[in-house]
């Protein structure tokens, strides 16, 4: 696979966010705009960057291909409706991609803080070792705990905490969803469905500005992590 490879990006958001309560945390204003929109916005401004196709419950398709069209997104894209679990998502985006697409990244709606860097690291990575992901080792004392009492600490030399974009050659990422689906088989992300070929996925090192948003303390630290940003361009 070669440096003019072409690249598309699938973000599912199809999810309710019920760990955040009320509207679903992808469509959140975050300085204005959705944390949705926040995270497009990212991709549509990286260089390498293609194409995107977003997955979304059916009732919000139309209206986010409207936003799209408004906020004047300049790479090709595609919104569809999306499935009861992420794995269906990515799926559903999946089917929608250009024939010209070879190098498929995955990344989570509400991480709208990813720096361009680990973009193109995971892009590179892909490009040379067929999958790849970000990824940020852990650092904090790990124990066991059972009954309310802490048992053995457990030794985290090795551990990782998983982030995204995860980043994959195409064929090998149809072939781990068609897998997934003819065996009717499910993982939480799709490392472990394309691990399930006996392919191999390079870490690639994540930042801890790179954050998930799925908790109320994630929403605070969103809020904060923004006004820095806006702080240091003004």
């Amino acid at each position: 696979m070669n440096d003019r490879s072409k690249v598309a990006v699938l973000i599912p958001a199809a999810g309710h966010g019920a760990r955040m309560g009320g509207t679903p945390k992808q469509f959140r204003l975050l300085g204005g705009s959705t944390i949705l929109l926040r995270t497009l916005g990212v991709f549509e401004s990286h260089p390498l960057i293609d194409s995107l196709a977003v997955a979304v419950h059916s009732d919000a398709v139309e209206g986010l291909a409207d936003a799209l069209r408004r906020k004047g997104i300049h790479k090709t894209f595609d919104v569809v409706a999306g499935g009861s679990s992420r794995q269906e998502s990515v799926a559903a985006a999946l089917a929608v991609l250009p024939d010209t697409v070879d190098v498929v990244l995955v990344h989570d709606a509400v991480r709208p803080f990813l720096p361009s860097g680990r973009i193109t690291a995971v892009i590179e990575a892909v490009r040379e070792h067929g999958a790849a992901a970000l990824a940020v080792p852990l650092t904090d004392t790990l124990r066991r705990g059972e009954r309310g009492l802490f048992g053995h600490t457990i030794d985290r030399s090795g551990l990782y905490c998983m982030q995204t974009p995860q980043g994959f050659r195409r064929d090998w990422f149809e072939d781990a969803h068609e897998r997934a689906r003819q065996g009717g088989y499910s993982e939480t992300d799709d490392v472990a469905l394309v691990q399930r070929l006996g392919r191999d996925v390079k870490i690639v090192e994540g930042t801890s500005s790179n954050i998930k948003i799925t908790t109320p303390a994630d929403w605070a630290l969103a809020k904060a992590l923004w006004e820095s940003e806006q702080a240091e361009i003004s």
